[in-house]
């Protein structure tokens, strides 16, 4: 059984070569137009699962609190920017430009969870209970 953050770390991996492979389509191509459903399926699915499984525990933890809703503000962010992206037309030049603002929020984001979120909730949490979240993550994106 893996750890939540073993977990979360596949995830990231994945979102980052999504990132890469929407950032490499033009226009209004058949690429964007199958990359960018699966990027956003990923995220808010990444988003929802990670925030029951991993930031509902730090918020009971007064170390770990303030990391995690720093973290979900990201979220709304980064919702915000798919949003923006959905209400723009593939073949416009600004959707390139949301879809960098996207790609740099994320990559931020990932790269804070994990240096700084990680190694907090790591001290927090005994390896039974990141196994458990691990598991929790995992079985929520598997339904989604």
């Amino acid at each position: 059984m893996k750890t939540i953050f073993e977990e979360l770390r596949e995830d990231h991996d994945l979102q980052r070569e999504l990132l890469d492979m929407l950032l490499a389509t033009e226009g209004n191509s058949e690429a964007r137009q199958k990359i960018f459903p699966e990027l956003k399926d990923q995220l808010k699915a990444h988003a929802k699962y990670e925030e029951r499984a991993l930031y509902k525990p730090m918020f009971a933890n007064d170390n770990t609190q303030p990391k995690a809703r720093h973290s979900i503000a990201e979220h709304k962010e980064i919702d915000d920017f798919i949003e923006e992206l959905e209400n723009t037309d593939f073949s416009s030049p600004s959707w390139l430009v949301i879809a960098k603002k996207l790609d740099h929020k994320v990559r931020h984001h990932l790269e804070e969870e994990e240096k700084e979120i990680f190694v907090s909730a790591g001290i927090a949490f005994s390896q039974t209970q990141k196994k458990a979240q691990g598991q929790e993550y995992r079985e929520g994106m598997e339904q989604s």
